[in-house]
């Protein structure tokens, strides 16, 4: 950009800006930019960019597509990223180029790129991808002055296009570079994980054997860790931690010991990079030779291998990559000549930019690491010293049904044991605690709980107000001395009105934290709940199904109904997941103008090619707007152009097991809270906890990081009538819905992420994990 049209741009984007307001093209500004790689990502930068007034070009297969030039560079349209967000791999194709790694190469390239005028590159990839493109990026200038040099071009095309700006993404099953919680692809191979495990243990179960599944990860154990998490294996092993000296005969006892306990099956998850103390490498026959030599288990072996890269795309995929096009394409409207090139991020749920070869050199250096057998302290799979209290800990679920409950409870349960707790499980949330439907819940109780749906320990939507005194009465008689609560809107509403009667029941006087567990997403003090990841798969899916059964039909349009009450959550989010025209919410009142708007869009839309349309609403949007009502107007006002149907997805959304990131969120969220507990209970057990509003708690995820925040200071933050939180952070998504729908509207980047640099995360608490 010019100097003065960049300060301009940059003062007008503090708060919102639109494609009419900024008027680029008056401006004669065109922004080139190339895309690599990953569907929902490519189809996020294209619209994104054509928004701001850009033209796009795609790079067909990677960096080879590059240096040959020609027909591998072309430009990009709104309808060809049309239909491309439910497709697995990559579209424009991808491929390695050992030409782009000599200097003649990148000269090919830069002369392609100069030839079109492009001068900013979006590359998703992994390290060695984003590394090549800095590479690229330091030589630009030199590669200028040789092709001028060469006669290949002019001086002043020369100095027209004298500076190379880069974008990177993360894109990698692995989950293995440094400076981002989860990269482009993770989420997606551990569905396929998740689901080639799940169907294997049936198989397990009824011929008591044991398995050995190989997942991908050859330098990184992610995979590997999370999906043991995520489904109960029984034993991982990864690269980063190799187990210690005498594993074997460990891992055997434990195995026997499942056995000797009734457990019908085993599961044992290897990575693919997994090794020794002596950096040998222990492969998944290695290990099924051990099980039938010591202990003459019947034993297989799984290599999922490539299953783990394809399939469609999850819903989480899905956001996180239209999150990251959207987030590149301004990171790349905001560089200068200065700039560095940056990597786009995630830390929590919060977008951050980071300089691309700190987090290359980071990510780098773990690999020195492990090379020089400089291993973190092993993972103390079993034998910690527990030091026992008389500390008795119950847990309950409250209100509906989320998918992940099972998982939390199952962490809560193992991690309080291993801290030495007394667990008690209470059936029926709080209608059962007054009825006194309490009893001791061991390891072995919670055995294959996380990758089942509902709620095994049952939930009502029942609140204590009407019954505290019967409650108090069974905390005493079972002498409870701290609750975890795992549910919804209900939950809260519950542990403030325990709260409320402390200063008439002592027994209350305990540490009390809940863990938010609901579809709706709808819990004040957290960005996402347990169970809503999983409906938003489902969505997702059906959403696609419905779409797939018009192809080849005549022109239509699906109108979907949601679940979330009156939070407008998976709605917006499925919508964005699914690549939805339109979605109607109570948070965004709209009126019968709205509505013949979004029928002229669609007409607009079905005249240029598009064949089918897709409009979610939420169920409680709009009292007199109802589902039935939408569908009779479009189909009305859409005669003669396309004809529509619609569905309502109920309480299928609620239903299914949990996807994998239900599964290890909830496992990572409850251990925290179990942590936290035994803090409260070791420094101050109902010592001035009557009027200690610290001591009740709701744990949630806020923008990076999981907090703790007492429950009374979310009274002001919560709507009661309407049961959601009064700011929502998801509202910020909706303009992004609607410009990938070919919307003219305004886009809000004040909360976008700014260039930080990369910094040691704390260490991990994998003492909690290792309980698990």
């Amino acid at each position: 950009l010019p100097h003065t049209v960049f300060h301009f741009k940059v003062l007008f984007c503090r708060r919102k800006f639109s494609l009419q307001s900024l008027q680029l093209s008056k401006l004669g500004i065109y922004f080139h930019f190339c895309v690599t790689r990953m569907n929902a990502a490519v189809r996020a930068v294209v619209r994104m960019g054509i928004y701001v007034g850009a033209k796009v070009y795609f790079v067909h297969e990677g960096y080879q597509g590059m240096v040959d030039g020609g027909d591998n560079i072309k430009e990009a349209t709104w309808e060809s990223v049309s239909s491309m967000l439910q497709m697995g791999g990559t579209v424009i194709g991808s491929a390695r180029c050992k030409d782009f790694r000599t200097r003649e190469g990148r000269l090919k390239a830069a002369h392609n790129l100069v030839q079109r005028g492009i001068t900013n590159l979006c590359v998703i990839g992994g390290d060695g991808s984003l590394t090549g493109a800095n590479l690229f990026r330091e030589e630009w200038s030199g590669l200028l002055a040789e092709l001028v040099q060469q006669g290949l071009i002019d001086e002043e095309a020369s100095q027209k296009y004298s500076a190379l700006h880069i974008v990177g993404m993360v894109g990698s099953i692995d989950n293995d570079f440094c400076g981002t919680d989860m990269t482009i692809g993770t989420d997606s191979a551990l569905h396929r994980i998740i689901e080639v495990v799940d169907a294997i243990m049936t198989t397990a179960q009824s011929h008591q054997r044991t398995f050995v599944l190989e997942v991908m990860g050859r330098h990184c154990g992610y995979l590997a860790l999370v999906s043991a998490l995520a489904c109960g294996a029984d034993w991982v092993l990864i690269p980063e931690m190799p187990p210690e000296d005498g594993w074997e005969e460990k891992m055997c006892q434990k195995l026997s010991a499942k056995r000797a306990g009734m457990k019908r099956l085993n599961i044992i998850i290897v990575a693919e990079g997994a090794i020794d103390r002596n950096n040998k490498a222990i492969t998944s026959e290695h290990v099924k030779n051990l099980v039938v030599q010591r202990l003459g288990f019947d034993t297989r072996v799984t290599i999922l291998g490539h299953v783990q890269r394809g399939g469609t795309p999850s819903a989480f995929d899905r956001i996180l990559a239209s999150r990251m096009g959207v987030e590149a394409v301004l990171a790349l409207l905001e560089t200068t000549a200065n700039t560095a090139a940056c990597v786009v991020s995630l830390c929590g749920n919060q977008s951050v930019r980071l300089p691309l070869m700190e987090c290359v050199q980071m990510t780098q250096e773990v690999q020195k690491a492990m090379d020089g057998k400089r291993f973190e302290e092993a993972v103390r799979l079993r034998g910690r010293c527990v030091s026992y209290s008389n500390f008795n800990v119950a847990v309950l679920n409250v209100g509906a049904p989320a998918a992940g409950m099972n998982a939390a409870v199952r962490s809560a349960v193992r991690v309080g044991i291993s801290e030495g707790h007394k667990m008690f499980a209470v059936s029926d949330g709080f209608e059962g605690f007054y009825k006194g439907q309490i009893k001791e819940i061991k390891w072995a109780d919670v055995g294959g709980w996380t990758g089942q749906g509902g709620s095994l320990l049952g939930t009502k939507r029942t609140l204590p107000a009407k019954h505290i005194d019967k409650i108090a009465e069974q905390m005493r008689k079972y002498n409870i001395n701290a609750l975890l609560m795992i549910g919804g809107f209900e939950a809260i509403l519950g542990i403030m009105e325990l709260l409320a009667a402390r200063g008439t029941y002592e027994e209350l006087c305990v540490p009390m934290v809940m863990v938010p567990a609901t579809v709706s997403n709808n819990v004040p003090g957290s960005d996402l709940s347990i169970g809503a990841d999983t409906a938003l798969n489902a969505i997702t899916d059906t959403c696609d199904r419905i779409k797939q059964s018009a192809s080849g039909t005549k022109r239509r349009v699906f109108i979907i109904e949601t679940m979330g009450g009156y939070c407008g959550y998976l709605a917006s989010v499925g919508g964005l997941a699914a690549g939805a025209d339109a979605a109607y919410i109570f948070e965004e009142p709209f009126d019968i103008r709205d509505l013949q708007s979004n029928v002229e869009h669609l007409t607009e839309k079905m005249k240029t090619g598009i064949q089918r349309g897709l409009v979610l609403r939420n169920e409680n949007s709009n009292e007199n707007y109802t589902t039935d009502f939408i569908y009779q107007l479009y189909s009305e006002e859409g005669r003669g152009v396309f004809d529509c149907r619609k569905n309502v997805l109920g309480h299928m959304q609620q239903g299914g097991a949990p996807s994998p990131f239900d599964r290890n969120f909830g496992t990572k969220i409850a251990a925290k809270a179990m942590q936290w507990i035994t803090k409260k209970l070791n420094e101050s057990y109902r010592k001035g906890m009557k009027d200690n509003k610290d001591s009740a708690c709701l744990l949630g995820m806020r923008r990076r990081a999981m907090v703790f925040q007492p429950v009374v200071q979310l009274k002001d933050e919560t709507d009661f009538v309407h049961r959601i939180p009064k700011e929502q952070w998801w509202l910020k998504l909706r303009p992004l819905m609607k410009i990938l729908a070919k919307y003219k509207t305004s886009y809000d980047i004040s909360d976008s992420g700014q260039l930080e640099h990369v910094v040691l995360r704390r260490p991990k608490e994998s003492e909690a994990m290792a309980a698990i």
